[in-house]
């Protein structure tokens, strides 16, 4: 046991993956195609994917929402978790870099259950709303702008159940939340955003230190 969460060297991270990590052909191969990009940085922790396909199981999730696809690395790695019957909304500005996923959504026998919507993520999940998806799915993916992510945080919990599950990504940003000499709009927004989260008795949380800090609210 111990109080503190342990800190992740190098070493220690590569073990956590070599023991941990479990990926479908597809998933690695596109998890390798993204990292080759100039904007890799993008990606989400390949730890912090399997987690949510372990949340997807343990929720029985079978409609998901993502708000921001990037490549379809997340997109592919929760159609897998859902499992037949499964469908994933994934929500992009930029078609080019979602088209590089379609191959291997395609390879993995999971390109039915995607829908990708191209859009400002905003519109996109008003277009739901008054499509009548209020409460209607059971686990949503939130790693787009970070401006907007306080809106589409409100949007987003019209749209699941009661009971689903909201995951935001990168709310530590790079730590530097907890730096009062960071200052910048993305660093006050994501400072507001948690402790708004954290006084939100709509839902009950935890702010979890996995890849760039992983923020989970399920809807009450």
């Amino acid at each position: 046991m111990s109080p503190r969460t342990l800190p992740l060297d190098d070493r220690l991270y590569a073990y956590l993956l070599e023991t941990s990590l479990r990926e479908h052909p597809a998933q690695r191969a596109l998890r390798e195609a993204t990292d080759r990009l100039p904007d890799a940085g993008m990606r989400s922790a390949a730890e912090q994917v399997q987690l949510l396909g372990l949340l997807i199981e343990l929720l029985g999730a079978r409609r998901i929402l993502e708000v921001g696809c990037f490549t379809g690395y997340g997109a592919l790695s929760m159609a897998l978790a859902a499992g037949d019957g499964g469908r994933v909304v994934t929500l992009d500005v930029n078609e080019d870099w979602a088209a590089i996923g379609r191959r291997y959504w395609r390879q993995a026998g999971v390109e039915e259950r995607i829908e990708l919507r191209l859009g400002e993520a905003l519109a996109s999940l008003d277009g739901l709303l008054a499509e009548g998806a209020a409460e209607s799915f059971d686990l949503a993916y939130v790693d787009a702008d970070k401006k907007g992510y306080d809106a589409y945080y409100e949007r987003v919990l019209r749209l699941l159940r009661p009971g689903g599950l909201v995951a935001l990504d990168n709310v530590l940003w790079h730590g530097e939340v907890a730096d009062p000499a960071s200052d910048g709009r993305q660093v006050r927004t994501l400072r507001a955003l948690n402790a708004k989260i954290r006084e939100d008795e709509r839902v009950s949380m935890s702010l979890v230190p996995i890849g760039d800090g992983l923020m989970l609210a399920r809807k009450r």
